[in-house]
C-alpha cells in the first residue's frame, strides 16, 4: 500500500527524487567489464575491517534478551559525551543531551518531521547537499531552500537549518565565525540548526569545529542539535550506529516521537558503540589509513588533468575536468572507475564528479595506474 501523508492524501513516494545511484547502471556495468575489475568510488562504503575491540563487546552483549530502550544505556550515553569532549573539545554536553539512531541517514531523513515541522515550513539546506537533507524536507511535506549562507536567504523564515561540515561531496569545513554566524542569525529568529558532522574525525587540512563547541557557541545549545556517526571512523556503517547530540530540549522531544515509532538502537549495537566510542586507537588507524589513500589518488587525478576543489576533509575528492559531470562519469567508467555525478548533489555541481576514499589499497592504487596510463602527456 502506498503510504500517504495524514490528512492531505498526498503520495509520499511521489514528492521524492528518484534514486541518485540508479541513474548509474549503465556506467556500472561499464565499468564492470574492465579486464581489472570495477574501481567502484562511488560510495562512500567502509571496506576496512571492523576493530576486534568492536567485534567482542556486540558479541558479548547478544544474548540479552529483552528490549532496548529508544534512549539508550547510561553507559553509552556517557560514552559519547566522553568522545566528544576528548576527540572534538565538545564540553558541556551530558548524557541527557545525546540519543543514539539507527544510522544517521535514518535520523536525518525523519528529523524535520519528528520535530513537528510540515507543510507550509521551509528548511534550508547547503547549495551542495547529500541528498537526504532534500528527502528530509519532502518526507515532511516542508520546502527546502539551497543557501550556503543566511545573507543569502533574504525575506525567507525557515524553521530548521540543515548544516554539513565537513561537507559531503565537496569536502568543505566551514570556519568558526560562519557557524557563530548561522547560529546568532537563527537563535534571533527561533530557527533550529542541524549539523552533520560525521567526518569531523577526518580532517587533512585546517581546523574543522563542531557546531556545539564552545567556541562556536559560547556555552549555550539551545536550538543546536550535532549529528554523528561511527559508519566512517569506525567502520560500523553495516551496524547502524550513529547519535544525536546538542539541545536537550530538542533530545527530549525526538526521545518522545522515537519512543511511540519505536526507533530502538539493538542492544548488542549499543554495547558495540559504547565500546568503539571509548576508545581512540582504531579511530586514529582508520584515519591514517584514508589519508594514505588520499594522497595516492589526489596526485593521480592532478597528472591526469582534473582539477581537484575544496576536499580539505571527509572521504572524498570533489574534482573536475570542466566538462559536464555525465561525460567524465562515462569517461572513467570506461577506465573501469566508478564515480558519483556532482548533479546528485545539486543544480550547480554539473561539472564535479566525487571520488570516495573508501577502497581497498590495491583498489586505489588499480585507479591510479588507469589514470597515469590516460594522462595526457
Amino acid at each position: 500500500m502506498t503510504a500517504r501523508a495524514r490528512g492531505t492524501g498526498r503520495r509520499v513516494s511521489a514528492s521524492l527524487p528518484d534514486f541518485p545511484w540508479d541513474s548509474l547502471a549503465d556506467d556500472k556495468r561499464r565499468a564492470a567489464g574492465h579486464p581489472d575489475g570495477i574501481v567502484d568510488l562511488s560510495v562512500g562504503t567502509p571496506v576496512d575491517e571492523v576493530d576486534p575491540l568492536i567485534r567482542d563487546a556486540l558479541y558479548a552483549a547478544s544474548g540479552f534478551p529483552g528490549y532496548p530502550t529508544t534512549l539508550g544505556t547510561a553507559e553509552l550515553r556517557s560514552a559519547a559525551a566522553a568522545a566528544l569532549s576528548r576527540r572534538y573539545g565538545v564540553a558541556g554536553v551530558d548524557e541527557h543531551a545525546i540519543l543514539p539512531v539507527i544510522g544517521t541517514k535514518e535520523a536525518i531523513a525523519g528529523i524535520v518531521g519528528e520535530l513537528g515541522l510540515g507543510p507550509g515550513d521551509t528548511v534550508v539546506i547547503p547549495e551542495i547537499a547529500y541528498p537526504t537533507y532534500e528527502v528530509a524536507a519532502l518526507l515532511a511535506g516542508a520546502t527546502a531552500v539551497r543557501a550556503d549562507s543566511v545573507g543569502a536567504l533574504g525575506s525567507t523564515n525557515p524553521r530548521l537549518i540543515f548544516l554539513n561540515s565537513p561537507s559531503n561531496p565537496t569536502g568543505t569545513v566551514l570556519g568558526i565565525d560562519h557557524l557563530r554566524t548561522v547560529i546568532t542569525w537563527a537563535r534571533e529568529r527561533g530557527v533550529i540548526v542541524v549539523s552533520d558532522e560525521c567526518y569531523l574525525g577526518l580532517t587533512w587540512e585546517g581546523e574543522a569545529a563542531s557546531i556545539l563547541d564552545p567556541r562556536v557557541t559560547d556555552g549555550d545549545l539551545t536550538g543546536l542539535l550535532a549529528v554523528h556517526s561511527l559508519s566512517k571512523i569506525s567502520n560500523l556503517a553495516s551496524y547502524r550506529a550513529g547519535f544525536l547530540a546538542g539541545d536537550p530540549a530538542l533530545v527530549a522531544e525526538l526521545l518522545a516521537v522515537r519512543k511511540h515509532a519505536g526507533h530502538i538502537v539493538p542492544y548488542p549495537v549499543q554495547a558495540a558503540m559504547t565500546a568503539a566510542l571509548a576508545d581512540d586507537e582504531h579511530v586514529d588507524v582508520q584515519r591514517e589509513r584514508y589519508r594514505s589513500r588520499r594522497v595516492v589518488l589526489h596526485t593521480a587525478l592532478r597528472h591526469a588533468g582534473f582539477r581537484v576543489d575544496r576536499s580539505e576533509a571527509g572521504l572524498y575528492l570533489w574534482a573536475t575536468r570542466g566538462e559536464p559531470c555525465r561525460d567524465t562519469v562515462a569517461w572513467l567508467a570506461d577506465l573501469g572507475i566508478l564515480v558519483a555525478p556532482g548533479d546528485f548533489y545539486g543544480p550547480t555541481a554539473g561539472q564535479h564528479v566525487r571520488f570516495a576514499l573508501t577502497a581497498t589499497d590495491e583498489r586505489i592504487a588499480a585507479a591510479a595506474a588507469r589514470l597515469a596510463a590516460a594522462a595526457p602527456d
